[in-house]
């Protein structure tokens, strides 16, 4: 998809506050700092749209941005940041639980991990989560221009296999830097949101 107009429309920390336009909505979810506004920056072809922050744990709001009136990214607070207070990741726990058995534009989730690593436990956790509540995942593993090529196919089975993944689900490799992975990850948003694809 080519974007045009892009805004962040709310932040919202409860389902009372959620838009009500009933566009298809996609969740990001991932570890604090594994990348998920970098991705989004990188989709919607801004350098800071989606709010990077030097701080894990800083975003502590659903954000749901517009894409030309026609489909939500829904950006969550990061998970697995040690210096998150307990009270802080409980709060979280349960706002992310409130959008994903409540909210009914919902489509899908993109899970972003480190593919400089084996996921986590955390990771593990999300994925089954996700799973639990019946949603379509895109498995994205970031940063992938900083591992070698002659690893890529460790790289996809370690993600594969650690994660369980379920044959319906999908894992694209991606780089923010260079922009590898991003038409892969859109042709999967397109076709979840039930967007034209190429629109």
């Amino acid at each position: 998809m080519k974007v045009n107009h892009v805004e962040l429309t709310i932040s919202a920390a409860s389902k009372t506050q959620y838009p009500a336009t009933g566009y298809p909505e996609i969740t990001f979810v991932g570890r604090s700092n594994v990348g998920k506004s970098s991705l989004i920056n990188r989709l919607i072809d801004r350098k800071a749209m989606a709010r990077t922050s030097s701080v894990p744990g800083k975003t502590q709001t659903l954000n749901f941005y517009d894409i030309e009136s026609q489909l939500y990214f829904v950006d969550v607070p990061g998970y697995g940041y040690a210096k998150v207070s307990k009270a802080a990741r409980a709060k979280f726990a349960a706002m992310i639980e409130e959008y994903l058995t409540t909210r009914k534009p919902l489509r899908g989730a993109v899970l972003l991990v480190d593919a400089r690593h084996v996921p986590s436990e955390d990771d593990v956790s999300m994925y089954q989560y996700l799973k639990y509540f019946n949603q379509p995942v895109l498995v994205v593993g970031t940063k992938v221009d900083k591992t070698s090529r002659a690893r890529r196919a460790q790289t996809i089975h370690q993600i594969e296999a650690t994660l369980d993944l379920n044959q319906t689900d999908q894992l694209v490799l991606f780089s923010a830097e260079t922009g590898e992975g991003k038409d892969a990850v859109w042709a999967w948003l397109e076709h979840t949101a039930g967007l034209p694809a190429g629109d």
